[in-house]
């Protein structure tokens, strides 16, 4: 067998494990993080692939078909219960500067006696700031891990949620200065930016929404996962009371943005009818000056100059199809 050239490492400074560099075929090491403490082990694994999933699959005794949701990129929130643990499955909406617009964070998670996984398919800000606190305060990490797998996976959703409330007030503070610039005059960029906010407000909803069920079934089998001597029912409530405010906040920015774009729309009509009655009152007075040049510019005798029977037959020819075109427009409800 020929001498394969050895894989060149570097050093993953996270997790402190060797990688293999990418232009090399030999298999890189799983990219997994792990606090442990007070009998508790909580492992998170970043954008999990084919390499983390033969880890887990190696050292956790799961469903096979939870190992496929974990790489699927389009699951809905959902729970899944077994015997000796819960898969969970979580959206948080998270900005991907790229696109320029709000996305969907997938967060997966493995909740079982003593364990917690927690897999995100993209970065998703709470659950890096807590584990990193957790990794460098220990008396913060003494208090969540004391208290069961449980309790920690409150404190990660419970961050999570919350971590949505800053971004419903950007969205606030954007609608607050849409009604300000509604009156100013661009309607071009009022259309565009009324667009983009309920852009987002839209795609927030279709991360919220999904989840209440799932929260909802959360609270029921949350005891199994608690220590005994903790009481944590309001905790799991605040959960579900988050959601619900951030639902409501979500509806009543959808009926705001809904009003502005009809006010804007009248805005347009009221300005486009201001235009149309300058033109009309410009029509007007035009017309009987292109009438009078337009009788006295025909090639035909006119009174008092000559033979003027060709002029009365078409002044007579233009006050009939004036009469019958006034007949037609009123019986058809135009005038």
């Amino acid at each position: 067998m020929p001498n394969l050239p050895r894989p060149r490492l570097r050093r993953n400074p996270r997790a402190g494990g060797p990688v293999v560099d990418s232009e090399l075929a030999e298999p890189r090491t799983p990219q997994v993080e792990e606090i442990a403490a007070e009998g508790l082990r909580w492992v998170n694994i970043e954008r999990p692939s084919a390499v983390e999933q033969g880890w887990l699959a190696e050292n956790f005794d799961f469903h096979p078909l939870d190992f496929e949701d974990v790489l699927s990129r389009n699951q809905r929130p959902k729970i899944d219960k077994y015997d000796d643990y819960l898969f969970i499955v979580l959206h948080f909406p998270v900005f991907d500067r790229n696109a320029g617009r709000l996305g969907t964070g997938e967060l997966d998670i493995f909740v079982a006696p003593g364990l917690l996984i927690t897999l995100p398919n993209q970065p998703i800000q709470p659950v890096e700031y807590l584990f990193e606190r957790c990794r460098q305060k220990e008396e913060l990490r003494d208090q969540l891990f004391s208290r069961g797998s449980g309790y920690l996976l409150y404190r990660i959703v419970d961050d999570g949620f919350d971590y949505c409330f800053p971004m419903l007030r950007k969205i606030g503070n954007k609608l607050d200065a849409l009604e300000e610039e509604i009156f100013e005059g661009r309607s071009e960029e009022i259309v565009r930016d009324i667009s983009n906010v309920k852009q987002e407000i839209i795609n927030f909803r279709k991360v919220i929404r999904p989840q209440r069920p799932v929260l909802r079934d959360l609270e029921r089998v949350k005891d199994r996962y608690l220590a005994p001597e903790i009481d944590l029912e309001i905790y799991f409530d605040d959960i579900v009371d988050a959601h619900e405010r951030i639902w409501d906040m979500l509806e009543n920015y959808k009926e705001v943005i809904e009003a502005y774009e009809d006010t804007n729309e009248s805005v347009i009509s009221h300005r486009v009818n201001d235009i149309l009655r300058v033109l009309t009152s410009i029509s007007v007075i035009v017309l009987p000056l292109t009438l009078l040049a337009s009788i006295w510019g025909m090639n035909v005798g006119v009174p008092g100059e000559g033979e003027d029977a060709p002029f009365w037959i078409i002044v007579g020819s233009m006050v009939a199809l004036l009469v019958g075109m006034v007949t037609y427009f009123r019986r058809r409800g135009w005038l």
